[in-house]
C-alpha cells in the first residue's frame, strides 16, 4: 500500500498548465508563492491549490523548497523581463531577416550570480546566461545568421528550437471545441497516434473544422473512446430492422459509450434510445436471451 502524503499544484504562469508537487515541510494557501526545483534550478510558482491528503504515493512528485522571499521574486521578475525583451527582439529581427518563422515561447536561464537572491544562491546551474527561443515554421529554415544577431542583441547565448504543430498547442495553451482546457496542456504527456480511421468508427462527420484541434492535426481525444467503438461489433448496423420492447423499428445511430442504440419507430416515427442487450437483431441480445 502506498504512503499517505498530501499533493498540492501550481502554477509558473497566470492560467496555466497545473504542476502537481509534494509540499514537504510547508503548508502553502492559494497564491502563495513558492519555490519549485527543476533542472535549471528552483523556479518561483503560484499555489492555486492547497494540500490535500492522498492515497497516491507522492515520493515521485517534486517537494517544494520553501516559500518565495523577496530576492526570488525580484529574480523572477527579472528573468521575465529577460523574456519579453527577447521575444520582442526574436520577432523583430525575423521580419528583418525575412525567415518563415512563429515564435511559440522564451525560456530564459540567468548567469550564477545574476541576482542576489536565495534563488540563484542555490540554482548552481549554467555560467552564462542563456536565451532558448521556441519557434514554428512550415519547413527546415536556416538561421544562423538570425542567432548570430539575437546573441548580440541579447548579450547571452542563444539557442532556437523548433516546434511541431501539436508541440505548439501544448506550450501555448488554450481553449477546445469542448470549451475546456487543451488535453496537451494540462495532464496528455505523450502524443499517440490518431488516425481517420478513428473518427470514421465513431460517425463522426469528417469535416477537418470539427474533427481537427487548436493545433490543425486530428484531435487527441478521438482516441479516448475508439477502443469502445472498435468492440463494438455486436452491435445492429444503422439502417437495420430491430424489434424492441416499444415496437418494431430501424436503427438510426450506435452509442457504444452508453451501450445503447437509437432507433426510430415504424408505428409512430418516434426516435427512441434503447439498451443494445435488449434489442433484438443484435448478436449481444442474441447471446443475453440464450444464456438465460
Amino acid at each position: 500500500m502506498p504512503d499517505v502524503g498530501q499533493l498540492c499544484a501550481v502554477t509558473f504562469t497566470k492560467y496555466g498548465r497545473l504542476f502537481y508537487c509534494n509540499p514537504g515541510e510547508i503548508q502553502p494557501k492559494v497564491g502563495d508563492l513558492v519555490l519549485v526545483p527543476t533542472d535549471d534550478g528552483p523556479e518561483v510558482a503560484e499555489c492555486v491549490w492547497a494540500p490535500e491528503w492522498t492515497d497516491v504515493d507522492t515520493s515521485g512528485f517534486p517537494t517544494l523548497l520553501g516559500f518565495a522571499g523577496p530576492e526570488d521574486i525580484r529574480r523572477d521578475e527579472q528573468i521575465r523581463r529577460a523574456k519579453a525583451e527577447a521575444m520582442v527582439a526574436a520577432r523583430r529581427l525575423i521580419r528583418a531577416h525575412e525567415l518563415p518563422m512563429k515564435v511559440v515561447a522564451v525560456d530564459h536561464i540567468p548567469a550564477t550570480g545574476e541576482g542576489e537572491g536565495a534563488a540563484s544562491q542555490r540554482s548552481g546551474g549554467a555560467s552564462g546566461a542563456k536565451t532558448t527561443i521556441y519557434f514554428t515554421a512550415p519547413h527546415r529554415v536556416d538561421f544562423r545568421a538570425l542567432v548570430r544577431d539575437l546573441g548580440a542583441t541579447l548579450r547571452c547565448r542563444v539557442e532556437l528550437r523548433q516546434l511541431s504543430a501539436r508541440d505548439s498547442a501544448r506550450v501555448q495553451g488554450g481553449i477546445g471545441s469542448c470549451g475546456r482546457d487543451l488535453c496537451c496542456a494540462t495532464f496528455l504527456t505523450d502524443f499517440e497516434p490518431v488516425t481517420i480511421r478513428m473518427a470514421k468508427d465513431q460517425d463522426l462527420p469528417l469535416n477537418p473544422m470539427r474533427i481537427a484541434g487548436a493545433c490543425g492535426r486530428l484531435m487527441c481525444c478521438l482516441k479516448y473512446e475508439h477502443p469502445l467503438y472498435a468492440d463494438a461489433g455486436s452491435y445492429p448496423n444503422p439502417g437495420t430492422t430491430v424489434e424492441t420492447a416499444e415496437g418494431t423499428g430501424r436503427v438510426i445511430s450506435k452509442f457504444p459509450p452508453g451501450g445503447s442504440v437509437a432507433i426510430r419507430l415504424s408505428a409512430d416515427g418516434r426516435a427512441v434510445r434503447c439498451p443494445v442487450a435488449d434489442v433484438c437483431g443484435s448478436r449481444k441480445a442474441f447471446e443475453s436471451r440464450t444464456a438465460t
